[in-house]
């Protein structure tokens, strides 16, 4: 076999390695030998497509001096995916899944890859229900109350929504519900509280996900406001360390508060948000825990599409 034929197979056998395993930086620069191209080609490459990025940055990007963090870098990063004749979302992944590696003992987040999955059970499970992605529902306001028990775990969440009709003949909302890492979402309990009452409920095992019909007693028509209250009891997992909830399209207030048991509170809370799955978070901001009422909350006074949380740490 000659040399050349020898040195590209090589380069593309570690080329796939990295973009499978990783780290960003490695990928990176593996992808950026296998198309030989100098940085300043890059940097042109990208100019054509909108994006400015310096080659000092591209240099630190593949050396894993720097990681992309800000929104035009994490644009970057999805244009180099295209000129270097990357997969869709193999380099923005490896950033997720860099953010989601377990630091300082703290164990990591939702990898990239669980959410993809569950987002894809979640499209077959609302077909089941013959629940479109857009209910005819748009929401003014979500408070969610998560309560987390003595021994961690997530105990379950109530939710109040209030909503605006868009379209006429609207009866129902789906509610979804994504437990811990091992929940057994077969066992979890969905209560209709105040002005609904539940219909069918359909789960996934493996991915943990739940989704459930909330029936309402009447047809809204177009502009009519809706409120109604549920409640997910769940417990079936293990110790917590989050909770996350995405928004798919812009909207009103949400407001999300986590009520740990007396006797077993965290050590630190902060909020995060991220733009998407595939995206790395951010807007980490530290938050104060009520030791007297054992209890930490965050507003969002208009959600914006993507996801928004709070995270805990144990001692």
């Amino acid at each position: 076999m000659p040399y050349a034929t020898q040195h590209a197979d090589a380069t593309a056998a570690e080329l796939d390695t990295a973009l499978r395993g990783g780290p960003f930086h490695v990928a990176l620069r593996a992808a950026i030998a296998a198309r030989g191209l100098p940085l300043q080609r890059v940097q042109h490459h990208l100019s054509r497509h909108g994006v400015k990025v310096g080659v000092t940055s591209l240099s630190y990007w593949q050396q894993g001096a720097r990681r992309p963090q800000r929104p035009e870098s994490l644009r970057a990063v999805r244009a180099l995916e295209e000129i270097l004749q990357l997969p869709e979302e193999s380099l923005i992944r490896l950033l997720s899944d860099a953010d989601g590696v377990a630091t300082a003992g703290r164990p990591a987040g939702r990898s990239y890859r669980s959410f993809v999955e569950a987002s894809g059970v979640l499209e077959r499970l609302l077909a089941e229900l013959e629940a479109p992605l857009d209910g005819g529902l748009h929401t003014l306001g979500h408070h969610e109350r998560v309560r987390v028990g003595a021994r961690r775990e997530l105990l379950g969440r109530e939710s109040q929504h209030i909503v605006r009709a868009h379209r006429d003949g609207v009866d129902r909302f789906v509610a979804v519900h994504h437990g811990d890492p091992g929940c057994a979402p077969e066992r979890m309990t969905v209560r209709a509280l105040e002005n609904c009452r539940t219909g069918r409920v359909r789960w996934h095992h493996d991915t943990g996900v739940l989704v459930a019909e909330l029936l309402f007693d009447l047809r809204l028509r177009a502009g009519d406001t809706f409120l109604f209250r549920y409640d997910i009891e769940d417990g079936t997992a293990g110790v917590s360390h989050e909770y996350v909830r995405g928004f798919g399209l812009a909207g009103g207030q949400y407001a999300l508060q986590v009520r740990f048991d007396e006797g077993a509170l965290p050590v630190r809370c902060h909020r995060f948000t991220q733009h998407s799955a595939a995206a790395p978070r951010s807007g980490r901001q530290e938050l104060a825990l009520s030791h007297r009422h054992h209890s930490v909350h965050l507003v969002e006074p208009r959600v914006r599409s993507g996801m928004v949380g709070i995270g805990w740490d144990w001692e």
